[in-house]
């Protein structure tokens, strides 16, 4: 198929931050004329009350006299939330202490937007994609006629560049299946420059990210995607590419538009993280907690309120000994937060990054199979929520979320490295009809250093093992093989139990 430059799905090497005075600033503003009338479509109002979720004070417009006052400081908003009662400005140091003594502004929250990425580039083959499918059973979609046809799903992410040239994506094109575009990082460049404007190499990002949402090259006949027939929104709102922190009131505007538009799910392979020209305006680890940032609050907000689901890649940190842990808003509990496995033995792939310990619930989600990065498993699993969706349109978001991850190889023994495993699909879309699915889950209670566990019939050369200090936390992953067909397993301490992985069957160890 064509090539694509790939920044996510290709390697990282390197980014740089501009050496330039933090300017840009969110100001949550304290109230709203709860006289306003909300501006949301019609499908967005019928999809609400389907779901039973009401129109509320998220809804209203910002208080124009609050923003009457900031034009008086000569200070013009770049964007406006509804969601979190906020504007976007770039304030100079005269200006941001004139704001800071206003008495309706709460906070003021700075944002940086000045990140270069630099990368390598990977042609999409058959080799690094078609794995993935195979993994989460794209066949059992196929079969049921399931490709999340009269689906519309929403892209926020750093750029769509060559999508409408893509041989992976012409189908799309082909039948207008791109219902609207907006370019928040060049609100005044002209729509049809979406597709065929390159500033940067991030610009390409987005076009691999719709690939695996819902790629198919007849000429060769590959299908990258499991959402070939459904509709896109598409939104652009970071220069940058990988996890780090950035344009973040862009990512929420776009949120908000789509929103607007009755868009029920939405895929953001972006995150935030640390990359501030100052360290000091850094995320820290401990702020992935679900509600510090202002993109995780707008998120759970999505989920909550809005009846949105929202996918997010969990963060290509893994290997980064100064962070390892998910972005936001990866952190948020609504949404569905994907890492990565590798191919052969489903446990987690280096870089993917790890749920904290100290979150009281589980992160990722689930996973799936990228060699490079969690932007491409993120829009696997969207793809297949597509799919679910197609297959019972009245499934909320939070059903959708608990089928999938129930669907998982290691439900109800998942971890904070991979969640609760790989999504399938044969599982998946019993549950959304509303069918029993067979138990593929058993648990040993164990005592002492080892434990023998019989597999007479296991036939894989290799097998997962996850040692765990309690139910979700992961001390230590590794591959054991069996031999005269058994594995004994090493009791580590503070281990309180072992998550053996068969692929079509759990074991959890429970060590007494």
């Amino acid at each position: 198929m064509k090539k694509i430059v790939a920044l996510l799905f290709g390697i990282m090497v390197g980014w740089t931050g501009v050496s330039t005075a933090q300017s840009k600033y969110w100001i949550t503003l304290k109230d709203k004329p709860l006289t306003e009338t909300p501006a949301l479509s019609p499908r967005t109002l019928t999809n609400r009350q389907a779901m039973g979720l009401s129109v509320d004070e998220t809804d209203l417009p910002l208080n124009p006299t609050y923003l009457q006052a900031l034009a008086g400081q000569g200070i013009r908003p770049l964007f406006r939330s509804r969601w979190l009662n906020a504007v976007s400005a770039e304030l100079s140091t005269q200006q941001l202490d004139a704001v800071k003594a206003l008495p309706f502004v709460n906070e003021i929250v700075p944002i940086d937007q000045r990140i270069v990425i630099n990368s390598l580039d990977i042609d999409i083959t058959k080799t690094q994609m078609a794995p993935v499918m195979s993994q989460i059973q794209a066949e059992v979609f196929g079969r049921a006629g399931m490709s999340a046809k009269n689906v519309t799903i929403g892209v926020i992410d750093a750029g769509f560049f060559g999508a409408d040239s893509a041989s992976a994506l012409k189908h799309i094109f082909q039948r207008n299946g791109i219902k609207n575009v907006r370019d928040y990082v060049n609100a005044n460049r002209p729509k049809d420059a979406f597709f065929r404007s390159l500033e940067t190499l991030s610009d390409f990002h987005g076009t691999e990210v719709m690939a695996a949402i819902a790629g198919h090259d007849p000429n060769e006949n590959i299908q990258y995607g499991l959402a070939t027939d459904a509709t896109f929104y598409l939104a652009r709102t970071d220069h940058g590419a990988r996890e780090f922190r950035g344009e973040e009131d862009n990512w929420i505007a776009a949120m908000e538009w789509m929103d607007s538009l009755g868009v029920r799910i939405i895929n953001t392979s972006l995150g935030y993280a640390k990359g501030f020209t100052n360290p000091k305006e850094n995320y820290q680890p401990n702020q992935m907690d679900g509600h510090t940032s202002l993109i995780s609050k707008a998120a759970q907000l999505a989920a909550d309120k809005k009846g949105i689901l929202v996918i997010v890649s969990a963060g290509n940190e893994g290997d980064d000994r100064s962070w390892r842990i998910i972005s936001t808003p990866a952190d948020a509990q609504g949404v569905l937060a994907v890492g990565a496995t590798n191919n052969k033995v489903w446990n987690r792939i280096g870089y993917s990054s790890i749920g904290p310990e100290f979150l009281p619930y589980l992160k990722p989600n689930v996973s799936c199979f990228s060699l490079y990065g969690t932007s491409l498993s993120a829009p696997v699993i969207t793809g297949f929520a597509a799919c679910l969706m197609q297959a019972n349109p009245k499934l909320t978001n939070k059903e959708l979320i608990s089928i999938i991850e129930k669907s998982s190889h290691l439900y109800p023994y998942g971890n904070n490295y991979i969640g609760y495993g790989v999504p399938q699909a044969s599982r998946a879309l019993a549950l959304a009809k509303g069918q029993t699915v067979p138990t593929t889950a058993r648990s040993i209670k164990a005592s002492g250093k080892t434990h023998t566990l019989p597999l007479a019939d296991y036939t894989d050369l290799s097998i997962s093992i996850f040692h765990k200090k309690d139910e979700f936390r992961v001390l230590q992953q590794e591959s054991m093989r069996v031999q005269n067909g058994a594995i004994t397993l090493k009791r580590n301490h503070d281990e309180k139990r072992t998550t053996v992985d068969l692929k079509k069957e759990v074991v959890e160890i429970i060590w007494q």
